[in-house]
């Protein structure tokens, strides 16, 4: 019975040991769902801060992610024989390389002694307004075989030529000639140098072969030599063999290298012989000076040795003069085969200046290549975009010696003329710079020579920031003006651009969207430039063109949604002529240029014009903060508020005129016109004025140092475009179409009679043109879209 007691004992104290043990699990279940949760929370936070980081550096890589490998330039190099060597140094005044990455350069340098010596002439080498020349720039350039230059400098005119042969099928060989004479009325001493240099990148070498010859080696062109020949009058010769720190550098490396040699009892500047680092036998710089008395003529004779066999003649002397005149005739019957300007009846001067406006534009086709600097709103700091070539006309040799993306549009209308394998070469090469977004940044500065001469403040390219979308205006003219000339391969190339006009256009969509539908609004403005009369509006490409005076997300602006208009139409015109779906664009071309809708967002019915909108008040000034301040800051005097911009008339009022978006029998095609032929407004004897002697910001300064821009001078680009749309109105059956014809033959009169009044008194064309007088002002030469005069003369549009 005892056992039995103390058996049934240990079973309840189990039970209750057990019941306790439940309870205590119990009590804990609670504990263990909380921590559950609790480990279940940090996970997920973890793997969301992961899954965020991740994202945003996936953001952080897309403005520097191509958009893909399918690249449109498809052959390059010496697979375009043809185009390989060419003058592509567009920021020197003369310049010869290759289209390759790190090509071998040849240049030219020169200097007066005795003006070195005062100090009141410096090297003469990049293209620079500060050297005062009196002129410079092509009289003849074909784009592929040869040109033909004159530059005036004080008492001295120099000339130089190029023509190239055998490069039809390889790189061939070229020959460059370098003459001077004197203007004044004794001969004039003048020290020339030439040269030869590589990239520290570049694969290969050069070294010298005596004063007068130069040889070296690339993996594209084996073994090269260059022979200085038939040269006359030479006083003395010197040679520089040396490290230059970039192409960029190489004026500043001859400057160091300078001094005085005594031959004969006479001294000489000379150059500094080899100057090469310690242990260092290769140089990437030679360059041999001539000091000559005019008059003076040299021969720079490139070729290959490809048999290995050694030189065995050279294209010099009456064999160069034969082959330049052969290119020269051959320019001049293309030349007027395309543009037909003898025909219209101009005199022989007028042609003589309009083959070498467009020359200008052709010999400043330049051969780039680098890496930009960009950002988006997702890095913190300037990131390198991927290096790629640029194949690009540049709109000035001497202030913008690189790829403007809205100008370039505006270039090919000139270039597709003349060549259009060349112009959609360009346009490729373009195409190639488009990231994953379908941006294309706006401004190539590609190498150390490009970035060397931009302010740093312009050099960063940010990915919201559009331009406006001018290549597809030369697509537009390719697939109408010129429609019967274009070939099937020509139509294929076109076709390959199309997945990527397709993410442009789609960008800017997205990108550039205005606040209400239809409408479209340029990104960039700075919202607090308190330094600025008006923020300028730099991605329009028309800068300081006044806008609404506090820039919001409220603002539309018509400029962009006319381009937009006409972009649009254009892609459906690809789209019909390349056997693609059309209707999405022709369907968005349908709603951007409804009548209904552009009136509605932008026409004023108080003032009879189209207008911008957005936070606006004329009431704003610059000036001074305080009396001891003599920085001035911008005084806003009224309280803005949201309205049309409608006392500012000028070329933004224009666009949809200007791009044919306003119907033939409209009446407001009548008020436009009307207020075109008014002086008060934009009417001059020179051209269209930028904007309105009526409006507020009329030939103001945008800020204390900057001069108008936009603001009042003829600019010859929306001229083009404002004849072109005349021309079109005055062959549409409607009520102004007389009207648009009278207004058309009078401006077109003024605008080629002013630019070649100019062009011959000063032996330039100008960025723009002073309202008042004529005048040429700007940067100079300015032969990048000023020379559209040319198709204005053949009425080509």
């Amino acid at each position: 019975m005892v056992r039995q007691r103390r058996g049934h004992g240990q079973q309840e104290r189990g039970s209750s040991e057990r019941r306790q043990l439940h309870r205590i699990d119990e009590d804990n279940e609670p504990r263990k769902s909380r921590m559950s949760w609790l480990w279940t929370i940090v996970m997920l936070l973890l793997l969301s801060v992961a899954a965020h980081l991740t994202y945003t550096g996936y953001l952080e890589t897309r403005v520097t992610t191509r958009f893909d490998n399918n690249k449109m330039v498809t052959k390059s190099g010496l697979e375009v024989p043809q185009r390989y060597w060419g003058s592509y140094r567009t920021g020197v005044y003369f310049g010869m390389a290759t289209r390759e990455p790190h090509s071998p350069v040849l240049g030219l340098m020169w200097y007066q002694p005795q003006k070195l010596i005062q100090g009141a002439q410096s090297i003469r080498h990049n293209c620079d307004q500060g050297d005062n020349l009196k002129r410079y720039g092509w009289l003849q350039h074909d784009g592929v075989n040869f040109g033909i230059q004159e530059l005036m400098d004080g008492p001295l005119t120099l000339k130089t030529s190029f023509v190239k042969r055998g490069h039809e099928t390889g790189a061939g060989e070229w020959t460059a000639r370098v003459e001077a004479v004197s203007n004044a009325e004794k001969e004039q001493e003048l020290s020339l140098i030439f040269y030869v240099a590589t990239e520290e990148k570049a694969e290969g070498w050069i070294q010298e072969d005596g004063v007068m010859r130069f040889e070296g080696h690339t993996p594209q062109l084996g073994d090269f030599f260059v022979t200085l020949l038939n040269y006359s009058n030479v006083l003395h010769s010197s040679q520089l063999v040396t490290k230059s720190e970039g192409l960029h550098k190489l004026r500043d490396t001859v400057m160091a290298s300078l001094k005085w040699d005594v031959l004969n009892n006479n001294k000489f500047i000379s150059l500094g012989g080899v100057l090469l680092p310690k242990g260092d036998n290769k140089p990437n710089f030679i360059a041999t000076q001539l000091l000559v008395r005019t008059p003076f003529t040299m021969e720079v004779v490139y070729q290959r040795d490809e048999a290995g066999s050694g030189i065995q003649s050279f294209l010099a002397s009456q064999e160069f003069d034969t082959e330049l005149g052969r290119h020269s005739d051959n320019f001049q019957r293309k030349f007027e085969d395309k543009f037909q300007l003898r025909a219209k009846g101009y005199k022989q001067e007028d042609v003589v200046d309009a083959r070498a406006t467009f020359s200008n534009l052709l010999g400043g086709i330049g051969y780039f290549y680098g890496s930009s600097l960009v950002m988006s709103k997702y890095t913190n700091e300037p990131r390198s975009y991927w290096k790629a070539p640029l194949y690009s006309a540049v709109p000035s040799r001497s202030f913008f010696p690189r790829g403007f993306l809205w100008d370039e549009g505006f270039h090919e209308l000139l270039v597709s003329t003349w060549d259009v394998d060349i112009s959609l070469d360009v346009i490729a090469h373009w195409l190639d710079l488009m990231n994953i977004e379908g941006w294309i940044p706006r401004e190539q500065i590609l190498g150390e020579e490009a970035r060397s001469r931009v302010p740093e403040e312009f050099v960063v390219q940010r990915n919201e920031n559009a331009n406006p979308p001018t290549l597809l205006l030369t697509l537009k003219y390719m697939l109408t003006t010129m429609h019967g000339s274009l070939n099937k391969e020509q139509v294929n190339t076109i076709s390959r651009f199309w997945p990527r006009l397709q993410k442009w256009f789609s960008w800017y969509n997205v990108s550039q969207i205005g606040p209400v539908p239809g409408s479209y609004r340029w990104r960039g403005r700075p919202v607090n430039a308190i330094h600025e009369l008006n923020p300028k509006t730099l991605t329009s490409g028309l800068d300081d063109y006044p806008r609404a005076s506090h820039p919001t997300e409220e603002e539309r602006h018509v400029d962009l949604t006319c381009w937009m208009a006409v972009a649009s139409q254009t892609m459906a015109l690809i789209a019909d002529k390349i056997g693609q779906n059309s209707e999405r664009y022709s369907d968005t071309f349908t709603t951007l240029s409804d009548p209904l809708q552009l009136n509605k967002l932008f026409w004023s019915e108080s003032m009879r014009r189209y207008a911008d909108f957005g936070l606006h008040t004329d009431a704003v000034k610059l000036g001074r903060k305080s009396k001891n301040d003599s920085t001035l800051i911008r005084i806003v005097q009224e309280r803005p508020r949201l309205q049309l911009v409608e006392k500012t008339f000028g070329y933004v009022s224009l666009f949809p005129l200007l791009l044919c978006l306003i119907p033939a029998n409209s009446p407001k095609l009548g008020d436009v016109l009307n207020d075109l032929r008014k002086p008060d407004l934009l009417w001059t004897p020179y051209g269209l004025r930028s904007l309105s002697t009526t409006s507020p910001a009329y030939l103001k300064k945008n800020t204390q140092h900057d001069p108008p821009y936009w603001r009042g001078p003829i600019w010859i680009n929306i001229n083009y475009l404002t004849v072109k749309a005349l021309f079109h109105y005055s062959r549409s059956e409607g009520p102004y179409k007389e009207l648009a014809r009278e207004i058309y033959l009078q401006l077109r009169e003024n605008l080629v009679t002013n630019v070649l009044k100019r062009y011959r008194e000063t032996g330039f064309v100008y960025e723009q043109y002073n309202d008042k007088t004529g005048e040429g002002q700007g940067c100079k030469p300015f032969t990048g879209w000023s020379a559209l005069v040319v198709l204005i003369m053949a009425e080509i549009y």
